[in-house]
C-alpha cells in the first residue's frame, strides 16, 4: 500500500469518526433544547414532556439532516463548477505559454540570419 492510498484511507476514517461526533453533539444540543423547550409547561404529565421532547428531537434531527443535505449538495455542485474552470483557466495558462514560447522561437529565428558571424 503506497502512502498515498494509506493518507487517504486514514482520512476518510478521520472524516467518518468527525462526522459522528458531530452529528452526537446535535442529537445532545436537540436533547438539551427539548427539555428546555417543555420546562415551562407544567402541566403536562411525564408521558406528555417526554413524547413531546421525543417530538421535537426527531423533528430537530430531520431538520439538520436536511441542512446537511443541502449543503453537501451544494459543495458537490461548487466541487464541479471550480474543476470545470480550473480546467479552462490550466487551459489557457499552457495555450499562452505555448504561444510565448513558439513567438521566442520564431523571433530568435528571423533575427538569427541578421546576426554577425563571428
Amino acid at each position: 500500500m503506497t502512502g498515498l492510498s494509506r493518507r487517504g484511507a486514514e482520512g476518510a476514517l478521520g472524516d467518518e469518526v468527525e462526522g459522528y461526533l458531530l452529528w452526537q453533539a446535535r442529537i445532545a444540543e436537540a436533547e438539551q433544547r427539548a427539555r428546555e423547550f417543555v420546562a415551562p409547561m407544567e402541566w403536562l404529565t411525564s408521558a406528555q414532556r417526554e413524547d413531546v421532547e421525543r417530538r421535537y428531537v426527531a423533528d430537530s434531527l430531520r431538520r439538520a439532516r436536511a441542512d446537511l443535505e443541502r449543503i453537501a449538495a451544494r459543495c458537490g455542485s461548487l466541487r464541479v463548477e471550480y474543476e470545470s474552470r480550473y480546467r479552462l483557466l490550466r487551459r489557457r495558462c499552457v495555450g499562452t505559454a505555448l504561444a510565448v514560447c513558439a513567438g521566442c522561437i520564431a523571433v530568435a529565428t528571423l533575427l538569427l540570419p541578421l546576426s554577425p558571424t563571428l
